[in-house]
């Protein structure tokens, strides 16, 4: 996917840590999508990376993955589990029959969203059509993902979802002729096309039925499943499909723990649909090795953001966080737990004990001065239990913890996770709240309270914390002032808003799960914040500062304009997605039929008979 540098000398652990606490930085571009590590976007600019095929030019579409040899046979595969799914406890909640007055403002709300996708959808169409991502402000493209069409395939299943059949089937015809032995980018990077190509080609073809895209997920799946062909079968995440074809090759040393663990979803799905149990295998060894190792870590229950996949070892470093880099790993134990129709005990078993964990060390409540009670996930360095030191550091990205955390609660019939799920939803609506744009920035720090229960609001304990975190003066005041620090916050080390979905995700999930009104208001209000900020003359694109107020905005008092020329594909694909399906209709993708991937990709669930 992305053009990325690997690391050809890594810096050890610290490094890593470095990269997370700075918010993923590189050149002013944006450069993290869902998944959290460092990268560098690439430009369609750039020399393509051409795939060398086997007697076949690489520009004829001969050329099949499925030809490609495997080095490293499996010799005995995990079988796709086939025993009938149970009765899961029901997810949604029973929607009474709503007003006339709630339909009309509900579905003038989901208009609105829909022509902001559209706009954004003819902005693509006229100007990057089967390029990754449009520029919003300049109309260019940018092909940091393989140039496979990321924006393209993402969307897929939104057009079908929102009515707009005929622009499904002319992107159909564009996606289903991606050329896989090109690629705009020497390094794949395995997680992003898992689960932006192969899981958006496999949800559309859930949705439609349509064979052609049954055909192209399995084609992405011989691809990716060669980034497997190592020696102990664990991939290699930053893969150079070159050296693939070139010789033998060896999973990597310095892994981010979210990369790895977090392939089964698409993978399973891709069985399931086909019959195979080979992409079902591939991931079913990497979560036997979670499971084994879950109690040995510094911190047992959890994992840390850096693994070994080389030695197979999972337990070294000492940093833990539900945040970037480590976020979906935990997202996919309940997700699987339905995907699987419950039948492998193994998902519950990782899901209660990290969870477990998280909830005694990772989980915080912010003093805020209205003294709400939210909940925020932060990072934790451990050396072992006794020595966890938390960092009360908030991210916009781990805002998909409160789904996690209600979905969990309701597969699992554990109520107080719901309730947990809920007061960190809660934690994300009040931190977009409280900035003056109504947007949450990426990375942020408040004081964390001595207790859960209850948090007094202490002026003077506050603005100690701003000096202690911001030592570029001693004045206070000037901190306060020159860092736009709305009252509770001491640090916004990353004020950047790159449009991202984890806060809307989380809310949809929430409100599905529990019906409560104000989870819609709370989605119409960061909507409309979102589009005034974001709205360009093409489409809409993220913003470099969230901290400055609509006047000096207006005033022109920012040292430049905050947007920037980037529009991810999953703008469209998850943020707006999510946006329409809160006010849609309950039974439009009922989580009690569907589970979502980590990029917003709806997957059937097993269902018993």
């Amino acid at each position: 996917m992305f053009s990325v540098r690997r690391f050809t000398v890594y810096l050890g652990l610290a490094a890593c840590f470095l990269f997370f606490t700075l918010g993923y930085f590189r050149d002013g571009i944006v450069n993290t999508a869902k998944a959290k590590y460092p990268s560098q976007l690439s430009t369609v600019t750039q020399p393509s990376g051409q795939v060398p095929a086997p007697s076949a030019s690489l520009k004829t579409s001969r050329f099949k993955w499925e030809t490609v040899p495997i080095r490293f046979p499996v010799k005995d595969p995990t079988p796709l589990p086939t025993a009938p799914p149970l009765k899961l406890p029901q997810v949604q909640y029973h929607f009474p029959t709503e007003t006339t007055e709630h339909e009309i403002k509900r579905k003038g709300r989901q208009a609105a969203v829909k022509q902001t996708f559209e706009r954004c959808w003819k902005a693509y169409k006229q100007h990057a059509w089967g390029h990754d991502e449009l520029g919003p402000l300049t109309g260019g493209v940018r092909d940091g993902f393989g140039g496979w069409g990321a924006s393209l395939v993402d969307n897929l299943d939104n057009l079908w979802i929102m009515g707009m059949k005929a622009e499904f089937e002319d992107a159909v015809k564009a996606a289903v002729d991606v050329d896989l032995s090109t690629s705009t980018t020497e390094t794949i990077n395995v997680f992003e096309t898992t689960i932006r190509h192969l899981g958006g080609f496999l949800a559309a073809y859930d949705m439609s039925g349509d064979q052609r895209l049954l055909e192209k997920a399995k084609e992405f799946g011989e691809m990716l499943i060669r980034a497997f062909d190592t020696p102990n079968h664990l991939p290699i995440t930053r893969w150079k499909p070159q050296a693939a074809l070139g010789g033998p090759q060896e999973a990597d040393e310095t892994v981010l723990v979210a990369e790895i663990g977090s392939l089964e979803m698409e993978f399973t799905r891709l069985a399931q649909v086909t019959g195979q149990a080979k992409w079902y295998d591939a991931v079913a060894r990497i979560i036997r090795l979670f499971d084994a190792q879950q109690q040995r870590t510094h911190l047992p229950g959890m994992w840390p953001v850096v693994v070994n996949a080389k030695e197979a070892d999972f337990t070294q470093d000492t940093f833990f966080t539900l945040s970037a880099m480590s976020d979906s790993l935990y997202e996919y134990f309940p997700k699987m737990h339905a995907l699987l129709g419950g039948v492998d005990p193994i998902y519950k078993k990782l899901y209660d004990g990290s969870m477990a964990t998280a909830i005694k060390y990772n989980l915080w409540r912010p003093m805020t001065p209205d003294n709400a009670d939210i909940l925020i996930s932060g990072n934790v360095r451990a050396t072992d239990q006794q020595l966890a030191r938390l960092d009360p550091q908030g991210q916009h990205l781990v805002c998909f913890a409160g789904g996690m955390f209600a979905l969990g609660g309701r597969l699992f019939d554990q109520p107080a996770h719901v309730e947990i799920g809920k007061k960190l939803t809660d934690g994300c609506i009040w931190t977009y709240k409280a900035l003056p744009l109504g947007i949450m920035p990426e990375v942020f720090n408040m004081v964390p309270c001595e207790s859960r229960l209850t948090c007094q609001w202490d002026e003077s304990k506050w603005r100690g914390e701003v000096k202690d975190r911001n030592t570029d003066s001693n004045d206070i005041d000037h901190l306060i002032t020159t860092h736009r620090l709305p009252k509770g916050f001491t640090q916004i080390s990353d004020t950047r808003y790159i449009l991202r979905p984890e806060a809307i995700e989380s809310v949809f999930i929430l409100y599905r799960i529990t019906g409560e009104e104000y989870l819609q208001e709370a989605a119409w209000d960061m909507f409309t914040s979102i589009i005034n900020a974001t709205e360009t003359h093409l489409a809409n694109a993220a913003l470099s500062d969230i901290t400055f107020s609509r006047e000096q905005l207006a005033q022109g008092n920012t040292g430049g304009t905050t947007q920037m020329d980037s529009m991810e594909s999953f703008w469209m694909a998850e943020t707006l997605k999510y946006f329409y399906l809160v006010f849609s209709e309950p039974d439009v993708i009922s989580l009690d039929e569907w589970v979502f991937n980590t990029e917003a990709h709806p997957f059937k669930r097993k269902l018993p008979a």
